[in-house]
């Protein structure tokens, strides 16, 4: 019998347990802890815990991680772990103890040393991730003080950054490693300090090895020093426990304590969840809005958590969690002969890359098999080695053989709705029983799959026939499926290759796809079943040969040039080296300008203390919104029905365009957008309106409830194509054109056309975008605390809203937790919605968007389509070029004039051709506007460049780094909008990248290798940049700053740029430091604000220190020049003296600065003028290894040299251009924003979106900034930092493309062939042709619709 929602009702009114926990030490009886608040709501909330961070809510991320400690009676000892606390539901901590970043250490009172070695090796720039970083390292050491290299690397699969580019973490952790940051002479690569000093004196023997921090100066680890686990909780937990019950308001929590209990719950409420870990039932409830009235806490039933060993396998009980379940598989295979853990090597291989550490420590098995994913990662090796699953309900116990009947239709198994899964049995394998599992996925760690499978074969004895064999995919159906007729026409066959052609040309027929299948990427799907199918009969040939050879039967083993196809992948451990120019001696020593010095922010980012704008407390009458967004991408509104979402507890008001007191028209350059959506929306996330009410919660909950009908109109423009098709573009057309061109293509030996398409990508700012507004009550004033890069644009577009004046609006930014440009103007999008509320509802109201939301509405980098026409010399010299390029601007204009102004800027790279014509087009789409993002157009202009340069190259059959070098700009060369190319370095920096990757000894070791293997390829290539320093807008060329000096000596320091990790207020204090000649301890900075430097332009275009340093070395002059009278009359005296002596003489002690970049302005009519001030050049090389069968691959090794003049701070700008570089190789390899025909994005949060993560950087990583290159057009010398790096990590996409050639060319292809970005495995696969993806040929255009379209 199941009980009706009525009686559930009730139960939600009777009160409920006292849940009981330690934070920090600290015991909490939490009387109301409802069921559906998870621990990080409760952290941040309910106790003021502000240092754990919310970044995607979905356990993605790591952000939010924190430790839990709990006693387990059973082993009797104190268990530790990492946890998320975005999914942990405040009532699964009953009696465990918390650790969050606040309880290791502080700033104020003593640093832990995780604490302040991240923050000395600079590994903490925006430091929004910094928080979950250190409790991930520091739950580690808890549980193994010194942990290995790999350890660290394992435990940080489930955290990410987008700012440091990962090196400097894992460098700075790397001494806390039982070598104490030393390879111990193992490296083999002159990343090891051993041979560092030697390499470099090779290189350059007058500048001995410099670090850019001191490891002497860490404080020791002592971990008899840490928090004690509170006696209490061992006293409790060893006491019979009781059933515990938390009633929530909409949610009921049962915590059984025995299996009767469970059992006789699960009778009566049949359709009540069992949730150990909440890593999937959390996700449904918040992304899928699924509820669950009852759910089922098994966690501590001992018969759920048995592990015993059987005479068939291991038995392990379902609330196991699966770092328990690694743990106990890895002791089997250290004591069992080899033979019979193959299904165990095998779970374990899949548990190495499945999700991260967080969730493993968590997730309970299962969890992950009851989930019935198709993609699951374990459920095809379970089906494939058949285990046994034991299920009961109350009144019998069943015993179940995981097959292709237990899963009966998506994400539905066997089970009858009362029965729960007890346990899993995990076979041994036999002697002649072989097992492999394979993942393929976009990420290799902490990633969902795109095609996983379980492979078992058992011979007959002393042969290599075939005796049973079970094969199993998950991606490939709506449930984990069995290949059973490939598999029946295996039996009784020999192990050869005849065997081999007959499994494949059967799987490709089996395992068939529908081409607009759920997950798209269906040709490249059903080539991975037969390649993965490859790899393990290449496994089991070797295997077989080998052991059959002991026996005294000789069977074929494999090729030597296969053996690669066999192997599994190695994470190697990361090696790197930094060069950077130090300060001459006799430098002062109070001037740091040119010195590493740390982040100002980085220890208080380390500890949590930093402020974030979501950390500020609460005002006391507070309200949050919720946004109600569009789900069509163009139609007309017809009607609003907001009856259900304002009957939700604690809901306020709707606010909609009606109540707008001012304009309902924005934008940053036209006003062409709307506030909300008035009568018609433009693409799917179209602000419509907003909930406010009393917590996030009810806001989101009513939010998703406003029901809004539509009139859908034609046509839906989606794609670059669709625009084109239907002529949809922004005005103006722009071209630059210089030279000849008809001419140039005449005198030109060879002419070829071709086409690249770069795909989009998010900013992944870890902190998204947020807003509290605060209405002062008074003449219309607000008082804005927001995370963007334009405040002042922020305060003019909130002024014309609320229709007052931009005197009556403050806007104020202490510190983003990353920008990227993502916040230069689309984060007015929320501002304004925020700022209208507040006014309305006349009291406090704040906004941080969850990031499938922020994914959704504030769009990112613009997609870009070139064709491209090139003529040339037989030689490989260009001679003539025509380029159109069009990019998806989406349903505004936004910034996309500037970027395709700045695509066009940047269309040469750094090659000078004298006949030159570029076009671009906006196209108008029904996607949300695409925006700013570090690089601004740049990267995907030069990316086409790089793209005919590699065509000409495979042309000529020349090598591409002497065509590269040929045609590259010379000293003096006019640019081809015709600036002058003064003081260039860019061969001065191709030369020395040449000479520190060793390329040419690199090069042939790369054709040794292609030579020798046949399923992995190699490699190499070298990619100049050259980036134009300067908004192309010229009035943004401009800064102000405004410097106090008080009496005691203490300078404030005020800017108009804003900090987003990238250490501008750090740079600025430099300045000031100097220019004063004062300590930096003297100077602080508090915050950007409208209020102290007005009309400031955003914190983009790498320009910010070249600005506001001028304007803050302005000021700081004016300053000087007040006091230097006193400075004459007391020269022995000290800056203290001399301030209070002009103090007494009433001497204006504040003064403001302003700069101007002068000589700017271009003009598109005559193709003259100066639209850049200088330019930034970087050379990089990289090597990579790609898999031919699976398109996975690997970066080998980076050498980047980078001119940044003379550096204000070598390690911020090395910061830059790490963080750059990986940005870049995400933008390139890894990211790829999927939208359905219709313009629904389904890429919304780290699950489905990839960044790169801590095992993407480089193995062997080294980065140079140029010596001896000073700049005389910016502050101190130096250059622009923030976007010039990015595109270097095109030399890792080229490398890729060298790859695919060596390995085109086995198939006996050759030539040019077109390779989008980013370079997907999915992409790298289909490009390297060969007999199997001859077998899978895709479905013609046209004849089905497609699960996602390329924008």
């Amino acid at each position: 019998m199941s009980i009706s929602e009525d009686k559930i009702k009730n139960k939600l009114q009777s009160p409920g347990d006292d849940l009981v926990f330690f934070v920090n030490g600290k015991k909490i009886t939490e009387k109301n802890a409802d069921p559906e608040i998870t621990l990080l709501t409760y952290l941040r909330r309910s106790l003021g815990l502000t240092g754990t961070k919310l970044g995607c809510a979905e356990g993605g991320c790591g952000a939010c991680t924190v430790m839990v400690s709990k006693y387990h009676p059973n082993q009797n000892r104190i268990i530790h772990y990492a946890i998320n606390a975005c999914l942990a539901p405040l009532c699964s901590l009953h009696h465990c103890a918390v650790t969050t970043v606040e309880g290791i250490g502080s700033v104020a009172s003593k640093l832990h040393p995780v604490q302040e070695r991240i923050a000395k090796a600079h590994g903490s720039q925006c430091g929004f991730c910094t928080p979950g970083i250190v409790m991930s390292m520091y739950a580690l050491l808890r549980n193994n003080p010194q942990p290995t290299m790999h350890d660290i690397q394992e435990a940080f699969q489930g955290n990410l950054c987008r700012c440091t580019g990962y090196r400097p973490i894992l460098e700075g952790y790397r001494t806390f490693t039982k070598d104490g940051g030393c390879c111990g002479g193992k490296s083999q690569t002159n990343g090891c300090c051993m041979t560092n000093g030697n390499t470099q004196e090779h290189e350059n023997s007058a500048h001995p090895v410099q670090h850019l921090y001191d490891q002497s100066e860490f404080m020791p680890l002592d971990p008899t020093q840490e928090i004690i686990f509170p006696p209490e909780l061992v006293s409790l937990s060893k006491q019979t426990q009781r059933e515990m019950r938390f009633v929530g308001e909409r949610v009921l929590w049962i915590q059984p304590c025995s299996l009767k209990e469970l059992l006789e719950l699960k009778a009566t409420y049949p359709n009540a969840k069992l949730v150990v870990g909440n890593t999937e039932v959390g996700i449904e409830m918040k992304f899928k809005n699924l509820l669950y009235p009852v759910i089922l806490a098994p966690a501590y039933i001992p018969e759920l958590n048995i592990i015993q060993h059987t005479q068939d396998g291991i038995e392990v009980g379902a609330s196991v969690t699966l770092t328990v379940l690694g743990d106990v598989l890895q002791s089997a295979v250290k004591k069992l002969p080899a033979y019979q853990t193959e299904v165990f090597k095998a779970v374990l291989e899949q548990l190495r890359w499945f999700a991260g550490q967080q969730i493993r420590n968590v997730a309970a098995v299962g969890g992950n098999i009851m989930t019935a994913s198709p993609i699951s990662d374990l459920n095809p090796v379970f089906m494939a080695a058949g285990c046994k699953l034991t299920v009961m309900s109350k009144g019998e116990k069943r015993v179940l053989e995981m097959d292709d009947k237990f899963f009966t239709g998506y994400r539905k198994t066997a089970l009858k709705p009362e029965e729960i899964l007890l346990s899993i049995e995990i076979p041994y394998t036999k002697k002649g029983q072989y097992f492999s599992a394979f993942k393929q996925s976009p990420r290799k760690e902490d990633d969902i799959s795109i095609v996983t499978c379980g492979m078992n074969v058992y011979f007959k004895e002393q042969s290599n026939t075939v005796q049973s064999i079970r094969i199993s995919y998950g991606g490939m159906a709506p449930v984990t499926v069995l290949a059973t007729a490939t598999c029946n026409k295996l039996l009784n066959r020999q192990w050869n290759e005849d065997l081999l052609e007959e499994a494949c040309s059967s799987l490709a027929e089996e395992m068939s796809l529908s081409p607009s299948a759920p997950g798209g990427m269906v040709t490249y799907r059903r080539t991975l079943t037969i390649s993965l199918f490859y790899k393990f009969f290449l496994t089991v040939q070797h295997k077989l040969a080998v052991s059959l050879q002991m026996e005294g039967v000789t069977v074929e083993d494999i090729q030597p040039e296969f053996s690669t196809a066999t192997e599994l992948f190695q994470v190697d451990t990361p090696s790197s080296v930094q060069l950077y120019q130090e300060v001459p001696p006799g430098q002062n020593e109070d001037d740091v300008v040119g010195h590493p010095i740390i982040h100002l922010s980085a220890l208080k980012q380390a500890t949590g203390e930093a402020v974030y704008c979501d950390d500020m407390p609460c005002y006391e009458n507070e309200l949050h919104l919720a946004l109600v967004t569009s789900t069509k991408a163009h139609a007309l509104i017809k009607s609003i029905d907001t009856s259900s979402a304002m009957s939700v507890p604690g809901v306020v008001a709707f606010i909609s365009a009606k109540d707008i007191p001012g304009s309902n028209m924005t934008g940053p350059v036209v006003y062409d957008e709307t506030v909300f959506a008035d009568d018609k929306v433009t693409c799917v996330g179209h602000i419509v309106g907003a909930i406010v009410a009393d917590t996030q919660a009810h806001a989101q909950r009513a939010a998703k409830v406003v029901k809004i009908s539509y009139e859908e109109l034609k046509p839906v423009i989606v794609t670059i194509q669709d625009a084109i098709n239907n002529k949809s573009f922004f005005e103006p057309v722009r071209t630059i054109e210089k030279g000849d061109v008809a001419q140039g293509f005449k005198d030109s030996d060879h002419i070829l056309h071709g086409e690249m398409h770069i795909g989009g990508q998010e900013q992944f700012y870890l902190e998204t975008n947020c807003t509290l507004a605060v209405p002062r009550g008074e003449d219309g004033e607000m008082e804005l605390f927001v995370s963007t890069q334009s405040a002042s644009k922020t305060q003019a577009l909130v002024a014309k809203a609320l229709g007052v004046p931009a005197n009556r609006v403050v806007c104020r930014v202490k510190r983003m937790g990353g920008g990227f440009g993502g916040k230069e103007s689309r984060s007015t999008i929320l501002s304004t919605v925020v700022a209208v509320a507040a006014q309305k509802v006349k009291c406090p109201v704040r906004c941080m968007l969850d990031r499938d939301e922020d994914m959704l509405v504030t769009g990112g980098r613009h997609p870009f389509f070139g064709q491209y026409k090139v003529g040339f010399m037989k030689n490989g010299r260009v001679m003539a070029l025509e380029v159109t390029l069009y990019s998806n601007a989406g349903n505004s204009l936004d910034l996309s004039l500037s970027i395709l102004e700045r695509a066009l800027f940047h269309m040469d790279n750094s090659y000078n051709i004298p006949n030159i014509c570029g076009t671009g087009y906006m196209c108008k789409t029904n996607l949300p506007s695409n925006s700013a993002f570090r690089g601004f157009g740049g990267p995907q202009g030069m990316m086409i460049a790089e793209s005919w340069m590699s065509d000409v190259a495979l042309s000529c059959g020349l090598p591409a780094e002497e065509v590269r070098r040929m045609n590259m700009y010379n000293e003096g060369d006019l640019t081809h909008f015709n600036q002058r190319l003064d003081q260039f370095t860019i061969a001065r920096c191709w030369e020395e990248c040449m000479q520190l990757s060793d390329f040419n000894k690199r090069k042939d070791a790369v054709e040794k290798y292609n030579r020798q293997h046949r399923w992995t390829k190699r490699g190499l290539s070298i990619i100049p940049t050259k980036f134009g320093i300067s908004f192309t807008a010229v009035f943004l060329n401009q800064a102000g700053a405004l410097v106090h000096v008080y009496s005691d000596g203490s300078v404030l320091l005020t800017h108009g740029g804003t900090e987003m990790g990238q250490g501008l207020h750090t740079k600025m204090v430099q300045v000031a430091s100097k220019t004063l000649e004062i300590p930096c301890t003297k100077i602080h900075i508090t915050e950007t604000s409208t209020s102290t430097v007005p009309n400031t332009s955003p914190t983009a275009a790498s320009a910010s220190s070249d600005l506001n340093g001028m304007a803050v070395y302005n000021a700081c002059q004016t300053i000087l020049q007040r006091l230097q009278p006193f400075k004459e009359k007391n020269p022995k005296g000290c800056w203290e003296d001399w301030v209070t002596a002009a103090y007494f003489d009433r001497v204006n002690l504040s003064a403001n600065g302003f700069y101007k970049t002068p000589d700017l302005g271009y003009d598109f009519d005559t193709n003259s003028g100066r639209p850049f001030n200088y330019f930034s050049y970087g050379v990089a090389v990289s090597e990579v290894e790609i898999d031919c069968l699976t398109g996975s691959h690997k970066n080998l090794h980076t050498s980047i040299v980078m001119d940044v003049g003379k550096s204000l701070n070598p390690a911020l700008d090395i910061g830059q251009v790490e963080g750059g570089f990986m940005q870049g190789l995400g933008l390139f390899t890894l990211e790829e924003l999927r939208y359905s025909p219709d313009g629904y994005l389904y890429t919304r949060g780290p699950g489905m979106y990839k960044i790169p993560a801590f095992g993407d950087i480089p193995s062997e990583l080294k980065v140079s900034l140029l010596r001896d290159a000073p700049n005389d057009k910016a502050i101190f010398s130096s250059k622009a930092v923030g976007e010039p790096p990015l595109f270097l990590a095109a030399s890792v996409f080229y490398a890729i493309k060298d790859a695919i050639t060596a390995a085109r060319a086995e198939s006996g292809l050759t030539g040019p062939f077109r390779l989008d970005s980013p370079a997907t495995p999915e992409r790298i696969r289909n490009a390297c042709e060969d007999k199997f993806t001859k077998l899978c040929p895709p479905a013609d255009p046209g004849t089905f619709i497609p699960w996602a379209v390329q924008v």
